[in-house]
């Protein structure tokens, strides 16, 4: 079993920063992401620029996130495929998007032609190599009307895995989402682990007071992202069902968005969360000296 790395994500547009700037504050692998468009970006030029970046320091880019509805315009699908055939200048392994959507139709109706588009675009991923992820942000839809992400929902997962049965397609999972919906991560990861192909560190926390005076409804807010370590979850817990699922890539820490830790705080909050993503894991991976011995006699 491999040790899970720790990383985070970097917008795309100002990778080449900050690759520069976070190379050598202990995140093992990095995440590079575009939302609804590559903003001009040479994305040949970037793998070239990354690599000599990260050369000798120990980290890569496992991941590109082209987080856009590939369902519903034409012009984002094609950016899309453009970033899976690209992925791996990068030593990417996996790509991550937005399951799309009919934007303001019920999320059942995008279902067969979201079958269609993410059948053609995981085979295409495969012939490269390449596992793909739908994250499960709800982007600020609902059931009813949805955004341009239908998965954000187990019921939606249930069916987008019967639309695609490919063994590299599956989840680009969050707790913090989760808590947004004030479902629990940990019971649905028990659930859900197999089917995750990358995760993303970002957690959140819910105000049960606010929720037992207002309801949910959206007047006022009863929950908020969080960094991993200030949110609502226990990410020993997390961690240890990937590694008994047999999980082996990495979380990626998903900051600029915690209220507290944000600004001229960030860093700080980005590097606390690092810290204890590690503690979490178990430190760094120590191979125990009577595994080996048991290992050689058994050869």
């Amino acid at each position: 079993m491999k040790q899970i790395k720790i990383g985070t994500c970097i917008p795309g547009p100002e990778a080449e920063q900050w690759l520069t700037l976070l190379k050598d504050k202990g995140f093992e692998t990095f995440s590079i992401n575009f939302h609804m468009s590559l903003e001009g970006t040479n994305l040949d030029r970037l793998a070239e620029t990354a690599e000599k970046i990260l050369k000798g320091s120990g980290a890569s880019v496992s991941t590109i996130g082209c987080y856009c509805n590939p369902v519903q315009h034409p012009e984002q699908r094609r950016m899309l495929e453009q970033v899976i055939r690209k992925a791996e200048k990068f030593g990417a392994t996996h790509v991550s998007t937005f399951a799309g959507a009919l934007e303001g139709c019920c999320v059942e109706e995008a279902f067969p032609e979201f079958g269609r588009v993410f059948r053609e675009l995981a085979d295409m991923a495969q012939e490269k190599g390449i596992r793909l992820g739908i994250e499960n942000c709800p982007m600020g839809g609902t059931w009813e009307r949805a955004s341009c992400n239908i998965g954000f929902h187990p019921k939606a997962w249930e069916a987008m895995f019967e639309e695609v049965t490919n063994e590299n397609f599956g989840l680009e999972w969050e707790p913090a989402h989760q808590i947004m919906q004030l479902a629990e991560p940990v019971a649905q990861l028990k659930k859900w682990a197999g089917k995750i192909v990358h995760v993303h560190g970002k957690d959140a926390s819910a105000d049960w007071d606010c929720v037992r005076q207002n309801g949910v409804l959206g007047a006022v807010p009863f929950a908020c992202h969080r960094l991993p370590g200030f949110g609502d979850t226990d990410w020993r817990q997390i961690i240890s069902i990937l590694h008994a699922q047999g999980y082996e890539d990495d979380i990626c820490i998903e900051g600029y968005h915690d209220p507290v830790y944000c600004g001229e705080w960030e860093m700080t909050g980005q590097l606390h969360a690092l810290r204890y993503l590690k503690w979490c894991r178990g430190g760094e991976f120590i191979p125990s000296p009577w595994w080996q011995e048991k290992s050689e006699e058994g050869m």
